[in-house]
């Protein structure tokens, strides 16, 4: 596992070692002390399974931590700064395969697309779920991010593209735990 930081304060873009074999390939996706060196202890591990490509969720903060990878297929994931802070509203994105993790801070909104057919989303969270979150349109004009697929295209909730824009939400985002 080899940590990269990216222009996101506390975001993590993740170098798995997956070793190909003759059935495929294996991974160590999760490791609780490499996980706790950066400062994540997990509680629950989710998975989710996507039967197409083009379907899009988020854009989320919630009150954890969160550890996201892909166990099948490819998916772009828009991360985007809602802390209160120099970089509010900043915007990173990623591909990711299953080669690849991201350690997302709490008060980080994500949000991803699948790439292809059949993708498997793995995410880690370190405080079990509650409804407590920020949300974001992902279609706000001054995000600004260039999803995969044209939004015609595009399989998302009335929910997720009714979300209140970038300034609504500015000084929302909890940070510390309960």
């Amino acid at each position: 596992m080899k940590a990269h930081e990216t222009t996101i304060p506390g975001v993590l873009r993740i170098e798995l070692d997956v070793q190909p074999n003759d059935d495929g390939w294996f991974k160590e996706n999760f490791h609780a002390g490499k996980l706790a060196d950066l400062g994540m202890e997990v509680c629950q591990h989710n998975v989710a399974h996507f039967s197409a490509a083009g379907i899009v969720r988020g854009i989320h903060a919630e009150p954890w931590e969160k550890y996201l990878s892909p166990s099948a297929g490819r998916m772009f994931v828009a991360l985007v700064e809602l802390r209160d802070t120099e970089t509010f509203g900043r915007v990173e994105t990623f591909e990711l395969g299953p080669e690849q993790a991201l350690y997302v801070p709490r008060g980080v909104g994500n949000s991803f697309c699948t790439l292809e057919p059949h993708t498997i989303y793995n995410f880690l969270v370190n405080e079990f779920w509650s409804p407590e979150r920020v949300t974001v349109d992902l279609f706000d004009p001054v995000l600004a991010i260039e999803w995969p697929y044209p939004r015609e295209q595009l399989s998302y909730t009335e929910r997720d593209a009714a979300n209140p824009s970038l300034d609504q939400v500015r000084g929302s985002v909890r940070t510390q735990r309960a």
